[in-house]
């Protein structure tokens, strides 16, 4: 099986390798660059929780983060992006997604500073009465798409990007969130991983090739 992994390429060999492991012939073809929005600390003292939704975010938060309150992850991947920087998180969803976060949230949320890209969506930032601070730029990338199988989607910007450049593959999704940016841009979507990480990425494709003659 031929398949396409459109991770940034500093961030793809993980996934990569772990889909060649597999048996699979994977084809590069990196949508989206990732553009650091400040170098200057983010002071979060006097706020309750710390929402921080992608691995990019935890990875700059780490970094820049002072006076951290509890955190609240949006997945498994952002956890363990959180972890990996010695920061244990309080609260993750069960389900993956932004949307999820808001239904679950602890309430009274009290203060509320929701760490995201720029351009993130509102809906969940609103109904919490939070402060926002955007830690990155998502920039798309218009390549030629490759001929696939399958192609990959770690997050609803890489739908988007391969939407956008006439990408026709089936795909698998790390999660709800993903699964639903796909659909409303007319992908098709065969399979969504049922952890919302790495591993449960690696695991779908493996399904899928296994129930592929």
């Amino acid at each position: 099986m031929r398949v396409i992994v459109t991770r940034p390429r500093a961030q793809a060999r993980p996934l990569v390798d772990a889909l060649e492991r597999l048996g699979a012939e994977v084809v590069e073809c990196p949508l989206i660059e990732i553009e650091r929005t400040s170098d200057e600390p983010i002071d979060a003292a006097g706020y309750d929780w710390l929402i921080v939704t992608s691995p990019n975010g935890a990875d700059e938060i780490a970094a820049r983060g002072r006076n951290l309150p509890a955190i609240a992850a949006v997945g498994p991947g952002t956890a363990e992006a959180l972890r990996a920087h010695g920061i244990e998180p309080a609260f993750i969803p069960r389900e993956s997604s932004q949307d999820g976060l808001l239904r679950e949230f602890p309430r009274p949320a009290g203060r509320v500073l929701f760490a995201a890209a720029a351009g993130a969506r509102r809906g969940p930032i609103d109904a919490l009465g939070a402060d926002f601070v955007p830690l990155y730029r998502t920039r798309l990338l218009t390549p030629q798409p490759p001929e696939g199988d399958a192609v990959v989607l770690a997050s609803g910007s890489a739908a988007r990007a391969y939407a956008s450049v006439g990408g026709a593959a089936p795909a698998v999704t790390i999660g709800p969130e993903t699964t639903r940016v796909a659909h409303s841009l007319g992908l098709v979507v065969v399979a969504e991983a049922a952890t919302h990480d790495l591993d449960g990425l690696v695991a779908a494709v493996r399904d899928l090739m296994k129930s592929t003659p």
